[in-house]
């Protein structure tokens, strides 16, 4: 018998470690990247590129690690290699000094993320029961999400304390968090050493599948709706600049970086709070009705920040988008995985390789948006995205 803690696999349980360590030093970086960007010269346009670019070009590896993670019966390989490139990319981010630098690194960084990741998601699908399968990824969201807490934690009392009792300028202090998140990241490969992955089966004949012919019906409806979805899914760094853009005409630009990053901690606790239950309530009534419930909060966050400009109003909004991250993201995973016949690292591969795909025209349509028309227009656009993939998962998604 497998040991267990909270209910959940040791593995899986290790898996959320190193995730929690990894999104510490990820999300110190996330809240103050779109006022780095800015800061070396980028724009809307520049914020779409480094949002969208990094995962599409992540997307070819996925799909190419979920197959080969499938055929060689192996994930943790694939899962460390991935940690290890994205861990030695962030070094260099604090050295930047132009955003195209940053558009070159971040990709860099995301293609270690889309090595590892459907991997890992395979191996926590391949060590949990089909019946905990919505709890352990939830799980697996929520020990992610508390990394993603510490780390904007982290990054807020650094430039605090930086920017009370030192002279320090503001793009010094910015390289400063940076260049810390970046050693943090190596220490989750640490507890990634002791995990033990599940003997699967070599599959010396199985063929890569870069289509999603052999794929079941329900699953290739569930990618047109996901996939649909994700083009109105555009950067999270649209939302903290528009706030951040709010406060700034009421305080100096240290001051709003501060209260974004507060705003950024809502979103994460709310993420990382509900992760768990709401993929447990998966398991019981089902993903379908979560991940609808999940579209339409995202559509309900958009119109928010298309109508409101009131800075008291970003705190629900921040709120409401930590909640939405919060229902679809272990569901639409744990529902690939049901979906995928056994196949479980090419099938989370494919899901994550057209989402990812969907992004990169997502994230520069919406900087398209911002710069030429209106940053309030950017919010519409994912609105009207958010409402049409709620009926299409209506009408689509069976399970």
């Amino acid at each position: 018998m497998r040991r267990e803690i909270f209910g959940i696999d040791y593995n899986i349980f290790l898996l959320g470690i190193v995730s929690l360590i990894t999104d510490v030093s990820s999300e110190m970086i996330s809240p103050i990247l779109p006022s780095f960007i800015i800061a070396i010269g980028g724009a809307g346009i520049a914020i779409g590129l480094i949002g969208g670019i990094g995962d599409s070009l992540s997307s070819i590896i996925r799909v190419i690690s979920g197959y080969l993670s499938d055929k060689k019966g192996e994930r943790k390989k694939f899962i460390f290699s991935g940690y290890l490139l994205s861990s030695i990319s962030k070094l260099f981010f604090p050295l930047s000094a132009h955003w195209s630098h940053i558009a070159v690194l971040k990709p860099i960084e995301r293609i270690g993320k889309g090595i590892r990741t459907p991997a890992r998601d395979a191996l926590i699908a391949d060590l949990s029961k089909k019946t905990k399968r919505g709890k352990s990824f939830g799980f697996h969201r929520m020990m992610d999400t508390s990394g993603a807490i510490i780390g904007a934690l982290l990054a807020l009392l650094i430039i605090l304390f930086l920017g009370l009792y030192s002279t320090i300028e503001e793009i010094s202090i910015l390289r400063i968090v940076l260049f810390a998140a970046a050693i943090i990241s190596f220490f989750a490969l640490i507890p990634l050493l002791f995990v033990k992955e599940k003997k699967t089966e070599v599959k010396k004949d199985f063929k890569f599948l870069i289509k999603l012919k052999g794929l079941s019906k329900e699953f290739r409806s569930f990618i047109l709706v996901t996939t649909f979805f994700a083009l109105g899914n555009f950067s999270y760094m649209f939302f903290i600049l528009k706030a951040q853009i709010s406060f700034q005409e009421f305080f100096g630009i240290n001051e709003s970086i501060i209260i974004v990053i507060g705003l950024y901690i809502i979103y994460n606790i709310f993420y990382a709070v509900f992760s768990t239950p709401i993929g447990s309530l998966s398991d019981k009534i089902g993903r379908k009705k979560i991940i609808i419930i999940g579209y339409a909060i995202f559509s309900l966050t958009c119109l928010g920040f298309f109508l409101i400009n009131t800075s008291i109003v970003y705190l629900a909004l921040f709120a409401l988008y930590g909640l939405f991250y919060a229902f679809i993201e272990g569901t639409q995973r744990a529902l690939a995985a049901d979906l995928s016949n056994k196949q479980h690292g090419l099938a989370l591969g494919t899901y994550h390789t057209f989402n990812a795909l969907a992004i990169l025209p997502s994230s520069i349509i919406a900087g398209v948006i911002w710069d030429y028309y209106s940053p309030a227009y950017t919010f519409l656009y994912g609105f009207i995205i958010g409402i049409c993939a709620v009926f299409l998962a209506i009408k689509l998604i069976k399970k």
